[in-house]
């Protein structure tokens, strides 16, 4: 099992920036894919962004493309989303997913999930 834990949320204002970590148990976290999904007020769990086994192919969708970043460093067993130009729609609970081998954009398909993490985008 793989246990993850998001932290780094909070209140920023638009355009503003935020970084969320997730932390992963285990000693063979660099044999997952990890990345990011958020669910939206009213709205179902959503991809966000993922990563390859190391460090490669980071991918998003087309709604944070180009403002948000995904990097993992396996001898922290940490991946983490850098969100900038962030908007009042950003808003929602973001969670840390992973899966063995590539990270799935269908969230049904992913294996772990951490508890997520509020963020709030104020105007």
């Amino acid at each position: 099992q793989v246990q993850l834990v998001e932290s780094g949320g909070g209140l920023v204002q638009a355009g503003g920036s935020l970084r969320l970590s997730c932390a992963a148990s285990g000693r063979t976290v660099s044999n997952y894919g990890l990345g990011w999904f958020r669910q939206l007020p009213g709205e179902e769990r959503d991809f966000v962004g993922a990563i390859g086994l190391n460090g490669d192919s980071p991918y998003y969708s087309l709604a944070v493309k180009g403002r948000f970043t995904i990097s993992r460093d396996n001898t922290k067993n940490t991946v983490y989303l850098q969100m900038n130009s962030l908007k009042p729609e950003d808003t929602g609970v973001y969670y840390c997913a992973s899966r063995r081998g590539l990270l799935a954009a269908r969230a049904d398909l992913n294996d772990y999930w951490g508890q997520g993490t509020q963020v709030t985008v104020s105007s």
